[in-house]
């Protein structure tokens, strides 16, 4: 049951990323701001975490302050990814849109696995991870069409 646990929730995730991007670009498209629409969304998803926090964790905050700096701006990467995705939606679809940033997703992982950045153990590129980023470009010049 515990390795299928984090695999579910990866599922849910995966869900969750495909139906955000049209309900923020619908967004965006209904207030003529892409920023307010972005906005919007981080100031629900901010409310609900910092609920499930202060319900459920109470970590204390001073133990962020052990984090290296370049932890403290994962917020910044999410802000951009709604942004771009609800920009990218509309003029793309949603298929499209995903499928570019699966890609980019999954080759970053596999560079960052390999050299052990950010914090990673390292995971060494091999030929079958290489052959399934080829087939990740392959899908969405695919998908593409």
């Amino acid at each position: 049951m515990q390795a299928v646990l984090p695999i579910v929730v990866a599922l849910i995730a995966g869900l969750c990323v495909a139906v955000q991007a049209p309900t923020n670009a619908t967004l965006a498209r209904a207030s003529s701001s892409l920023w307010l629409a972005a906005s919007i969304s981080f100031l629900g998803g901010t409310a609900a975490v910092l609920a499930i926090w202060a319900l459920i964790d109470r970590t204390p905050i001073a133990a962020a302050r052990q984090a290296p700096p370049w932890a403290w701006v994962g917020g910044l990467y999410g802000a951009f990814f709604v942004a771009a995705v609800s920009f990218a939606t509309p003029r793309l679809g949603l298929a499209v849109t995903l499928t570019l940033t699966i890609a980019a997703q999954l080759t970053a992982a596999v560079v960052l696995d390999h050299f052990g950045m950010l914090g990673l153990e390292r995971n060494a590129i091999t030929l079958t991870k290489l052959i399934g980023l080829a087939l990740m470009v392959a899908g969405v010049l695919l998908v593409r069409r």
